[in-house]
């Protein structure tokens, strides 16, 4: 469960709303100051997670999903549970743009097999849907 509270957390959401606005340099900073200040690992999977999102370039985008997955597998608790349906398609993802294929469609599997534990709300229809696109862009490599 995200602490709303938590300080890494309230940069994040900041750093979401500055992007919903079109304040793409702002939202950058906030999620950078995020991960400037954050204390553990569950901290740093957060804000490497928005970091990735601000990414222009591919390559870079693929590093900072990387460090998001590499500090949730750090964290030792079901804090990041929910998260791992959206880190595994990010990656799916940053490899798609990547061009490789073979891993988009590894990590989409991995993100379709967590599914279940996210909420039925927007947010967890919008990861669904994203894995589901993901799968059928990938469905050829099979």
């Amino acid at each position: 469960m995200i602490d709303p509270q938590n300080p890494v957390v309230k940069l994040c959401a900041a750093g979401m709303q500055a992007e919903a606005e079109g304040q793409f340099d702002k939202a950058y900073d906030l999620f950078e100051q995020a991960w400037m200040t954050s204390q553990d690992d569950y901290e740093r999977c957060v804000a490497a997670h928005f970091v990735a999102r601000q990414q222009d370039d591919p390559q870079q985008m693929l590093h900072w999903n990387l460090e998001a997955l590499a500090q949730a597998e750090s964290v030792a608790d079901e804090r990041v549970q929910s998260f791992y349906p959206s880190l595994y398609l990010n990656l799916g993802f940053s490899y798609e743009t990547l061009g490789n294929r073979v891993e988009a469609r590894r990590h989409y599997e991995q993100a379709a097999q967590r599914l279940d534990v996210l909420p039925s709300d927007p947010y967890g229809d919008t990861v669904r849907d994203g894995v589901t696109r993901g799968l059928a862009r990938t469905a050829s490599v099979e």
